[in-house]
């Protein structure tokens, strides 16, 4: 009985989380600047894409795989309200839409809990809050770094007033050497390439330095 009842419960959760997915999607599609060449629709997409591989390794159960899923397509719905504290918009614009997919409010603290963990500097409490943390910035142990940063350079040139590549560099390097992933997969997997794209900058930075 209890299995069945499980199952029953399961089955009603992902109907509901399937309502909530084709709202969101639709909100975010909409609403997101389209000079977000970051932190647009495509971003979303790829952290969920690396929240399941992640959870996956992590042997993460399904329901809270779900409560992840969820927290995915919230942890940037902020920028769709301002750019500067875009995780605290994010919590209370949670707050207000999650409550019409009968999540309870444990659930809701749940996931405001993983939107703060995205915030920089990045303080995950709970291995959900890693999962997302970790997932939100894999690509700077990928071979997709550059190509990656290059879009946030682009958006940062535009949102903060950032003035030129050398700049960018120099954040680049204090971002990946003061950054660290937190779950036990992505240490293992992620971390080392993480350190050669850090050489990989500092490189560029030589090479751009002026020469006294």
């Amino acid at each position: 009985m209890l299995i069945i009842l499980q199952i029953i419960i399961i089955s009603n959760s992902l109907s509901t989380y399937s309502e909530f997915k084709k709202y969101i999607s639709a909100y975010l599609k909409d609403k997101l600047a389209h000079d977000l060449f970051y932190h647009g629709y495509h971003h979303t997409l790829s952290v969920m894409s690396n929240v399941l591989e992640i959870a996956k390794a992590e042997k993460i159960g399904r329901k809270d795989i779900l409560l992840l899923k969820i927290a995915v397509w919230l942890h940037d719905v902020g920028f769709t309200k301002t750019y500067s504290g875009h995780e605290d918009e994010g919590k209370l614009m949670a707050r207000k839409i999650l409550p019409n997919y009968n999540l309870s409010e444990e659930e809701i603290d749940i996931i405001c809990g993983m939107i703060e963990a995205t915030k920089i500097p990045q303080k995950p409490t709970t291995i959900l809050e890693q999962i997302l943390a970790d997932a939100d910035l894999l690509y700077l142990g990928t071979n997709d770094f550059k190509d990656i940063g290059e879009t946030l350079y682009q958006e940062m040139k535009i949102y903060v007033g950032l003035k030129d590549r050398a700049t960018w560099n120099q954040i680049q390097k204090k971002f990946l050497e003061t950054h660290s992933f937190h779950t036990n997969y992505c240490i293992k997997k992620y971390e080392p390439k993480k350190r050669k794209n850090l050489k990989t900058v500092v490189k560029e930075i030589e090479k751009i330095k002026p020469k006294l």
